[in-house]
């Protein structure tokens, strides 16, 4: 299993933009550039390949694919934009998929540990997590947690906070479902936290997640993560050496 789909995860394959400060005094709209990019995939600047990363906080795959996929992008000089990809944005929907929370706690605590297998770092702590007493989160308030870095800092600072948050999910087995711990983890990332506080709860991060599901739908996309570029298929989870090879053409 490489990804989840509709959270059901499947072994990896074997085969930037400037950032604004981000103690912004309050929650900007975000800018023309940033409202289209969430409606249509623009071709990259010829000389900065751009990849769409549609993940999700909650996702153990895109755990173990993010670093390999930021030193990649760095040795190979790509832009890598972010996307919210919530598989189950409620309570409800969790309960819908799962049968119980219970249940999706049980179930999703045995896709970690085929993660776990396969995480460089062997960051990923199960047993912390399954000792813990909160239902397990739904992916909904990290990616607008994630959005608001986004219209604050724009991608670097998204991806910053987004591995930061799945940090705290995965390794610290805090409760990324309570605003509070997400605003803990915002702040030492390096935003002024009244400010994030105000954004997270906007109207515009809301859209901007929304706008990224939609546009998941419409690519017939169904799995995290996924690698969307240039003249490739769709990418999920990879080695190091077989995400270098599979992106090398797009700076060819």
């Amino acid at each position: 299993m490489t990804q989840c789909h509709d959270f059901a995860c499947a072994l990896p394959a074997q085969t930037t933009a400037q950032p604004a400060t981000k103690n912004a005094a309050h929650c900007a709209a975000p800018s023309a550039d940033q409202a289209a990019s969430t409606t249509a995939l623009p071709a990259a600047a010829p000389t900065v390949p751009t990849i769409d990363f549609f993940h999700d906080v909650v996702c153990g795959w895109c755990y173990v694919m993010s670093p390999r996929l930021r030193q990649v992008a760095s040795e190979l000089g790509l832009r890598v934009r972010q996307r919210s990809f919530v598989l189950q944005a409620s309570r409800a929907e969790m309960v819908a998929t799962f049968g119980s929370m219970e249940q999706a706690k049980h179930t999703i605590l045995g896709h970690w540990e085929a993660c776990a297998r396969h995480d460089d770092a062997q960051r990923i702590d199960i047993e912390g997590m399954r000792r813990e007493t909160f239902e397990y989160p739904s992916g909904m308030a990290g990616a607008l947690a994630c959005q608001a870095a986004q219209i604050l800092g724009g991608d670097e600072a998204h991806w910053d906070l987004f591995d930061a948050i799945q940090h705290a999910h995965m390794s610290a087995h805090r409760n990324i479902a309570d605003a509070d711990v997400l605003l803990d983890i915002a702040t030492r990332t390096g935003f002024e936290r009244n400010a994030f506080a105000r954004c997270m709860e906007s109207a515009e991060a809301l859209n901007l997640v929304q706008q990224d599901r939609a546009l998941a739908q419409r690519m017939g996309l169904h799995a995290i993560p996924t690698l969307v570029a240039p003249g490739l298929p769709p990418l999920q989870t990879q080695s190091v050496a077989a995400l270098r090879e599979r992106l090398r053409g797009l700076v060819g």
